[in-house]
């Protein structure tokens, strides 16, 4: 058993308010990166959390991109520990009232059942906020800070992290900053549900694509023009609508045969994964699920690629009727992709299928299909070290064994962090599935807060005394 985590525990329960009127001022600074006017709140949140940390101790810079910290703590390196480098993002996503808040944004409002609202609390304040109150309650607690933390605490992630990954892989060199990192923690995603925690190991990237097709040099009347030209969006439907069947099977050959074989041990975690169809149905809305059974849903959320139709450019979309035939138009859609799918081979296969489903249409409109931007996927051992020591960390504090799981989605720094420290990274989530993050009424739980903060310190002294085997 890790040491002194009773007496660590008990101060962070005795300091929750404190905590969480850190998270309350957190929160009133709206650190919106993609509103050019409120940049500024942004370089401010930064220097906030700086300072905040520095009155524990902490060595901390301000880095050129945007002005964001980076830091170490205890300021001075000790050799006979373990060094952690943890990420999290202070930036948040806009939000108004009249987007259909329930309560202010940006003031932190809690209500009779814990739920901390307010934009940030959950993605990602709350778990960065989590490592300054771990800090401050080993020093209150009078206990030893069991390894040396690095902290990269970024401003920017909701408006593409612009430079991060250059910066990373630059302090990873010997002798920089992110050099000496035996292993990388990162808490900005969520549990799979709101009941059990979860360790997340592998994450699926993301190849965006466009596809235009165009024709006539102008928009044209349908009454004066249907008929007699080839028109681009009726080009573009019959394209697209051959991508995807109505069960999301991909139809571009060769895409499944990139994809890595399922083993008999991996289809094993997901038998007791805390997770029940009524879960798929409940965020649905409805029942329309592709599949009957958790196991064939998960893996369809995680292990396997999936294709998306998300929008078309150029043609009417407002309400009402307007006869107008576009000139030009661009179809839009995204293949999630997942162990060994390699991003040039998905492109080389996308390419060639759309050009030969074009060509059978005996158009004469152009056709133009190319990659917007593109992210891989990611997986690490769930056997390493750094998530032994999460895992006995959870079953402490939560009393529990925390679910394995992967995510469909993409946090591309996870995979910089791999590639440029060489370390195992370990996602740990700190908020639930129904924290909202993105959407109107975000909040986060106060127990999930502050057994959260329990949760990281406790990592940290599992971290210490695990054996160091890969």
């Amino acid at each position: 058993m890790a040491p002194n985590l009773d007496s660590y525990f008990k101060t962070v329960d005795d300091n929750a308010d404190h905590f969480i009127e850190r998270l309350r001022q957190a929160v009133a600074i709206p650190s919106i990166s993609a509103e050019e006017e409120r940049r500024p709140d942004v370089v401010k949140m930064g220097m906030w959390l700086k300072e905040q940390l520095e009155s524990l101790g902490a060595h901390m810079e301000a880095r050129d991109l945007g002005k964001q910290p980076v830091g170490r703590y205890p300021a001075k390196k000790d050799e006979s520990k373990r060094t952690i480098l943890v990420y999290g993002h202070y930036d948040v996503q806009p939000a108004n009232l009249s987007d259909g808040w329930n309560t202010e944004p940006f003031k932190l409002s809690i209500d009779d059942k814990g739920r901390m609202y307010g934009r940030g609390s959950t993605d990602d304040k709350g778990p960065v906020l989590g490592w300054v109150n771990v800090i401050e309650a080993h020093q209150k607690a009078g206990v030893d800070f069991p390894v040396n933390l690095l902290m990269c605490f970024e401003g920017m992630e909701e408006y593409g992290s612009e430079g991060l990954d250059d910066f990373i892989i630059a302090e990873c060199k010997p002798g920089k900053f992110f050099a000496d990192a035996d292993a990388v923690c990162i808490s900005d995603n969520y549990w799979l549900g709101t009941e059990k925690p979860c360790l997340t190991y592998g994450l699926r990237g993301c190849s965006y694509y466009s596809i235009e097709i165009s024709g006539p040099g102008q928009d044209l009347h349908s009454g004066v023009f249907g008929g007699t030209a080839q028109e681009p969006m009726t080009d573009l439907v019959r394209v697209m609508g051959t991508l995807v069947d109505t069960n999301g099977r991909i139809q571009i050959p060769g895409i499944y045969e990139l994809v890595a074989p399922l083993t008999k041990e991996e289809q094993g975690l997901y038998e007791n994964i805390a997770f029940t169809m009524d879960n798929l149905y409940e965020s649905l809305g409805s029942k329309t699920g592709i599949f009957d059974k958790k196991e064939e849903t998960l893996m369809g959320r995680w292990r396997y690629p999936s294709l998306s139709i998300h929008g078309v450019e150029g043609a009417f979309s407002a309400p009402g009727a307007k006869t107008v035939i576009p000139a030009k138009v661009v179809g839009k859609f995204s293949i999630r992709t997942v162990p060994d799918m390699e991003p040039h081979e998905v492109d080389q296969l996308v390419y060639s299928y759309v050009n030969e489903q074009f060509k059978k249409l005996g158009s004469k409109n152009k056709l133009n299909c190319y990659l917007q931007h593109s992210g891989k996927w990611w997986v690490a051992s769930p056997k390493h070290w750094n998530f032994t020591a999460a895992a006995k960390a959870v079953e402490k504090v939560w009393k529990v064994q925390p679910d394995l799981t992967r995510e469909g989605g993409s946090i591309p720094v996870t995979l910089t962090f791999e590639q440029a420290t060489g370390k195992n990274v370990l996602l740990l989530p700190m908020g639930s599935s129904t924290d909202a993050a993105h959407s109107i009424n975000e909040k986060l739980d106060r127990n999930n807060y502050i057994a959260g903060t329990r949760l990281l310190g406790a990592y940290l002294h599992y971290v210490a005394e695990e054996p160091m085997k890969e």
